[in-house]
């Protein structure tokens, strides 16, 4: 503690020795001390007082004040206590209660306005009042000039205190009978508004109108601002003075809300405050560091709740918490936040959590909903979003990197073909958006959770910012799927539950997201036709607890159709097991007869169209003509099946099969034949050259003329067979990396591999990203599922209503259909006349208020 603090001032120690004896003198007298304004029991004098003539007032006074004049010099060891009590009790007895009041009061107001109050103003130092007109002072100079006033009213409060305490226990009666009788203030509270008059509110001589007390106000809000500038300042004698304050009334009425404190000083002090808050912030913001903001904001905040505590009056506390907020806090925070290099979004792109969290501190002083930093947080998140979008976009549409050597696959599998780099290009830009996206997403949960206190009204902006961007991306549902795809084939090998698991709803959560998930439904549903036929799940334990999480998520509607793909493939499986049994039951010996594995597809369920190359408007698809040794094993199980199922059509999809060929190469070292995993088409092809002599070949034209395999399908085949380097069991003529409609292909029987198997992948046949043109036909089967969902829902909602206004049944169908998509409003109403046109609903009511009715 600074040497100022343990000063104490001797003219107080004296005179409260010397009451302390006056005290001691009470007790012997055998009357009951009580401070202030006592409740003790009066010891009532000897009956013989009772008894006799009238007393002489003025007599009686004279030795009465007297002896009070004795009390306030200090000088009253001589006296007879229990005489004064008993005379002031006789005085009183006599009715002369009133007189003895008054002049009391004359008395004190005498001694305080010729004693106390001159002596204080005496030992004002004029250097105090000199700064108070505007001279300069040093801060010391301020702060000893300062003091010395604060001692002398200390001094003098406390002496009075003391004194009245005296004089109410020798007029106790009188406060007992006349004040209580009469409505009275007690002596000691009306001595108490004396000092507050005679004192406190007595002019400063040659200084005009200025008192007393405004020059304390000054010198104790001069002494506050040396504490908030780092002074040293006597905190113990402000907090006297304070106390002084608080004891004290602006007039007769002592109510709480009247301490002078309260009324007086306490506006000046809040006002001073604000001028010096308002300053500070403009300060702070002029250095143009936020974290330094947040730093001396919060310190300000924990200094001057101790200022309250334990230098001013914890009565100020609240309301300086409130002038600090307004003034530092919420007119500065704004600015503040959107500070470009040191604000929220400095904060955020560089994780300095230690001050979001302040800057969540201070919003949530002056604003409970957080609204500037929501709107900051959010703003970052949408930016940042939009940067991943266009990365991605970028990345997609950038040219392909020529592969190098050491990329080729390794292993069993072949070489990809020489277009098959942009699409694994597209494909990695997909997976990336949606890793970016979960990166993003992770980072923004951490930082609500660490600096924001997982607040709710937070993570609401926060999920509405990543809605946004990510509804934004217009590929963002096909990119997701991909994303499942990709570890559904590859990304989950080797993982254990548990971080499977994990991946999974780090997937849900991006399609919580997206507001169109029937383009998610329809992407997913493509990619999963691709891994459950081509059998290139890594588990299907993952696929089904993906379905069940997205049941979860969005409902059973959306995963009917998944399901039931599910079902086929389980279906087919006992299909073909039956079909092998009813083959071998026949007894066919035929070793050389190729084995059939089928899968029976629901048309309404599986993605037919999407799973082949689309077709133009109206072009219908071309069956493949199969090579008889094949052709009589699909004719068999045609008829098998429709045996157990008549009435249904089998449509043979040969762009999704596969197939597994023996083929023979004179030219290879040691053993001369391979085997080969081709796909359904590459097969067909591949067996027309077993009727060909060496050295003879086909056209292009012809191979389409003996297979009718569309063109599209044909020629990436016929590259994947004749100009992938490492599966090249065709040689093309003239050898480039495209295949035309004059090239011719022979059969390359100088073909070499080391591997026993080897698997030949179709170019462009993966989970590529779409092109627009797919893209375009995708959007267009979408819009179409969408309006017959919409007419649904509208026939669906009118059965159940039977007449609704137009605006009720917008707003009705809206909530049905939001889950799996936005239904557009011209749409909807477009569906509505079609189905006034066809006779399911009815207009009513008026032009201006349309209302409809449902016409069983």
């Amino acid at each position: 503690m600074p040497p100022t603090t343990l000063e104490q001032d001797h003219t107080a120690s004296n005179s409260t020795a010397a009451i302390h004896q006056q005290r001691k003198a009470f007790e012997r007298a055998g009357i009951i001390m009580l401070a202030g304004r006592g409740r003790g029991k009066i010891r009532p004098p000897r009956r013989t007082i009772l008894n006799g003539a009238e007393v002489d007032f003025e007599r009686e006074w004279k030795s009465l004040s007297t002896s009070l004049r004795n009390i306030h010099t200090k000088n009253a060891s001589s006296l007879s206590f229990e005489e004064l009590y008993r005379n002031a009790y006789k005085l009183v007895l006599k009715k002369k209660g009133e007189p003895l009041y008054m002049r009391v009061k004359e008395f004190e107001q005498d001694w305080l306005s010729h004693e106390v109050g001159p002596r204080i103003l005496d030992e004002l130092p004029p250097s105090l009042l000199a700064a108070y007109h505007g001279a300069q002072l040093t801060v010391n100079e301020k702060r000893v000039a300062g003091e010395k006033l604060l001692r002398s009213l200390k001094s003098a409060w406390e002496d009075h205190n003391l004194c009245m305490n005296m004089t109410t226990d020798v007029l106790m009666y009188m406060d007992r009978v006349y004040c209580s009788d009469n409505r009275k203030p007690s002596i000691f509270n009306a001595s108490m508004g004396q000092f507050r008059d005679f004192v406190l509110r007595a002019p400063v001589r040659d200084h005009g109108s200025l008192t007393l007390a405004e020059l304390l106000y000054r010198v104790i809000l001069d002494q506050i601002q040396m504490d908030r500038d780092g002074d040293i300042v006597n905190t113990a004698l402000l907090r006297s003075c304070a106390y002084m304050l608080e004891g004290l009334y602006e007039n007769d009425d002592e109510q709480e809300h009247n301490k002078l404190y309260i009324t007086s000083f306490e506006p000046e002090f809040l006002a001073a405050s604000a001028d010096y808050y308002r300053s500070e912030g403009s300060s702070l913001i002029a250095k143009g560091d936020a974290s330094n903001f947040c730093r001396s904001a919060l310190q300000a905040a924990i200094n001057e709740q101790d200022r309250c505590r334990s230098t001013l009056s914890s009565l100020t506390a609240p309301k300086i918490r409130a002038v600090f907020e307004t003034e530092l806090v919420k007119k500065n925070l704004p600015e503040m936040i959107s500070q470009e290099t040191t604000g929220v979004k400095h904060m955020l792109d560089n994780d300095r959590l230690p001050d979001l969290e302040m800057v969540y501190e201070l919003s949530s002083w002056v604003d409970p909903r957080k609204e500037e930093l929501k709107k900051a947080v959010q703003k970052r998140i949408v930016d940042q979003g939009e940067e991943i979008n266009s990365t991605a976009k970028n990345a997609s549409e950038a040219p392909p990197v020529k592969p190098a050597k050491e990329d080729a696959d390794k292993g069993e599998e072949a070489a990809k073909g020489p277009n098959e780099k942009p699409i694994n290009q597209q494909t990695a830009a997909a997976i990336k958006w949606v890793d970016d996206v979960l990166q993003l997403k992770d980072k923004y949960d951490h930082v609500l959770e660490k600096a924001f206190k997982a607040d709710q009204g937070l993570q609401t902006g926060f999920t509405r910012s990543f809605s946004d961007f990510i509804n934004g991306f217009e590929r963002s549902s096909e990119y997701l799927s991909l994303f499942f795809d990709e570890n559904m084939k590859k990304g989950i090998k080797g993982k254990t539950e548990t971080e499977v698991d994990m991946l999974l709803d780090k997937g849900i959560t991006l399609l919580r997201y997206i507001s169109d998930k029937d383009m998610f439904e329809r992407y997913y549903k493509k990619h999963l036709s691709r891994r459950l036929l081509m059998k290139r799940s890594v588990s299907m334990d993952a696929e089904r607890q993906m379905i069940s999480k997205m049941k979860m998520e969005v409902g059973n509607t959306f995963t009917q159709r998944i399901e039931a793909m599910f079902r086929d493939m389980s279906v087919s499986e006992d299909l073909t097991a039956a079909y092998k049994k009813r083959i071998r039951d026949l007894g066919d010996a035929d070793s050389q007869k190729a084995e059939l594995d089928v899968n029976v597809l629901t048309a309404t369920m599986w993605p037919l169209e999407a799973m082949g190359p689309p077709n133009r408007d109206g072009e219908k698809k071309p069956t493949c003509i199969f090579p008889p040794e094949i052709d009589r094993i699909r004719q068999s199980f045609e008829k098998f099946y429709l045996d157990k199922h008549s009435g249904r059509q089998l449509t043979w999809q040969g762009n999704m099969g596969t197939a597994d060929l023996r083929a023979y190469f004179s030219e290879m070292k040691g053993k001369k034949t391979r085997e080969l995993n081709v796909s359904t088409y590459c097969m067909v092809i591949l067996l027309l050259f077993n009727d060909l002599s060496p050295g003879h070949h086909l056209s292009y034209e012809e191979i389409q003329a003996r297979t009718n395999i569309p063109d599209n399908e044909l020629m990436r085949n016929l590259q994947s067979v004749a100009v992938a380097p490492k599966t090249r069991l065709l040689v093309k003529e003239p050898m480039s990396k495209d295949v035309k409609k004059d090239d011719k292909f022979y059969f390359n029987e100088k073909f070499t591999s080391q591997f026993q198997r080897i698997k030949v992948g179709v170019v462009a046949s993966g989970n590529k990203v779409e092109n627009m043109d797919e893209r375009q036909q995708t959007e267009k089967r979408v819009d179409e599922e969408r309006g017959h969902a919409i007419e649904a829902a509208i026939v669906r909602t009118m059965k159940q209503r039977k007449e609704l206004k137009h605006q009720q049944l917008i707003t009705e169908v809206i909530q049905q259909l939001t889950a799996r998509f936005s239904p557009d409003i011209n749409l909807l109403k477009k569906k509505i006349e079609s189905l006034i046109e066809r006779e399911y609903l009815e207009r009513i009511g008026d032009i201006d208020r349309p209302a409809y009715r449902y016409m069983a």
